[in-house]
């Protein structure tokens, strides 16, 4: 008796297969020359108490307890509590796994559901986004593909690039020969100045004088070059001997005489350079050093103003009435950008001039006592204070080298207490690289 249930379970199993079978095959038969699919319906009902209760070897009692797997065609489609059309077949599962037969099915139930909306969703979503989305895409690929295009046409332009280039090099070889010339020499001297101010004392006036020489040869060698231009006019407001002016004809003219200056204003810092030290101080050489930068930047921003107002306005006899107006209303906003920036110079230079005619001074001059207090040595160049002045901060420094700080600082190098108002540029004995050109 206890084998029983075990046997009609077997014979169910065997049954159930069969059936299964046979139900199969009878709807393959009856399908015909339409396709037709098939649904599986697992039907989870169980209950625990009867699964945990013990079999009576009915076969009706036993298939309450089990899950039911249903077999529907598509042929009639109602809802799964019909018998038409299904075959019925009882499958044996023990209860945990017939509760995750149940729960898997719920959540396929569920998720093919889910999905069905989500897809129905999505379908509807897509239009605008999506259109939005594939244009997103095809933005950064557009773009390589033009950045691709302009790459290969100037890899095959380039030996044409190479032609044009070679024709106005030898074309202009003069006037490239001259530029690149005047870029070394200023470069050259301006280091030399340098140099030579940071060495005070120790400064080479025969250096000073070659470097002086130098500079003031160069100049008069380019003006005998190009006497017949007259490319000395420009530096006094006057119009050169080019006519028509043209735009090249623009940028030699203001470029020479931007170097032009800097020579000059290199040549009068080393005139500085060449007066011996008991008759000027360091102090006042930084001073002096400012003041002819300034000037000079000054001037230089002033020259360049005839020559583009001459090239902007033209001449009304060959440009026509029209392109001359034109030529006029732009001379006028070029003078009063020019004039705003000028203005904002004429600070500069206007505080360079005061610190010149008004001393200034980074504190008094230190006592003997105080600088033994201080250990009789400057923090700065570490050896005894040479001409030892006393900072509103009471640190002790050699006048020379607290000089030295404040071209580049305005606090104290200990403390950082501030000791000036703003920071004396161009002390040091160093020309602006910027070049002037409009």
């Amino acid at each position: 008796m206890k084998h029983r249930p075990q046997n009609d379970r077997r014979r169910l199993g065997q049954s159930s297969g069969t059936l299964c079978r046979s139900g199969i095959l009878n709807s393959q038969e009856g399908r015909g020359s339409e396709m037709q699919k098939e649904f599986v319906i697992v039907h989870t009902d169980i209950n625990s108490h009867d699964h945990t209760q013990p079999l009576n070897g009915t076969v009706g009692e036993s298939m309450d307890s089990r899950p039911v797997l249903f077999v529907r065609t598509p042929e009639n489609m109602p809802h799964p509590s019909t018998k038409e059309g299904e075959v019925q077949i009882q499958v044996d599962a023990p209860e945990d796994q017939s509760s995750r037969l149940g729960a898997g099915a719920q959540h396929s139930t569920s998720s093919h559901s889910h999905s069905h909306s989500h897809s129905h969703s999505h379908a509807r979503a897509e239009g605008p986004a999506g259109e939005r989305s594939e244009l997103d895409d095809r933005e950064p690929t557009s773009s390589i593909s033009e950045l691709r295009y302009i790459f290969l046409w100037l890899q095959k332009s380039l030996p044409y690039i190479l032609i044009i280039c070679a024709k106005l090099v030898f074309q202009h070889a003069l006037g490239i020969a001259v530029g690149v010339g005047l870029c070394i020499t200023f470069l050259y001297a301006n280091k030399i100045i340098l140099n030579q101010v940071f060495l005070q004392e120790r400064r080479s006036i025969l250096q000073c004088g070659w470097l002086l020489t130098f500079l003031t040869a160069s100049t008069l060698l380019l003006y005998d070059t190009f006497r017949s231009q007259s490319l000395f006019y420009s530096l006094i407001f006057l119009h050169p001997n080019v006519d028509p002016i043209e735009f090249w004809d623009v940028l030699w003219i203001v470029g020479t005489a931007d170097f032009i200056l800097k020579f000059l204003c290199m040549g009068f810092k080393c005139l500085i350079l060449l007066v011996p030290s008991s008759l000027m101080s360091f102090k006042s050489r930084g001073q002096w050093y400012m003041v002819i930068e300034e000037v000079s930047q000054f001037h230089r921003s002033l020259v360049p103003l005839p020559v583009w107002s001459w090239y902007l306005i033209g001449n009304k006899e060959s440009d026509g009435s029209a392109i001359w107006t034109l030529g006029i209303l732009l001379g006028l906003f070029y003078l009063i950008l020019k004039l705003l920036g000028i203005y904002g110079r004429w600070g500069n230079f206007r505080r360079s001039l005061k610190s010149l005619i008004h001393k200034q001074h980074y504190g008094i001059a230190a006592s003997k006592l105080q600088c033994s207090d201080a250990g009789d040595i400057c923090p700065i160049c570490q050896t005894e204070f040479r001409e030892p002045i006393l900072l509103i901060c009471q640190h002790i420094f050699c006048e020379e080298c607290i000089s030295l700080w404040f071209n580049r600082e305005k606090t104290c190098p200990l403390c950082r207490t501030v000791i000036l108002d703003y920071i004396q540029t161009w002390r040091d004995g160093a020309t602006s690289t910027h070049l002037q050109i409009y």
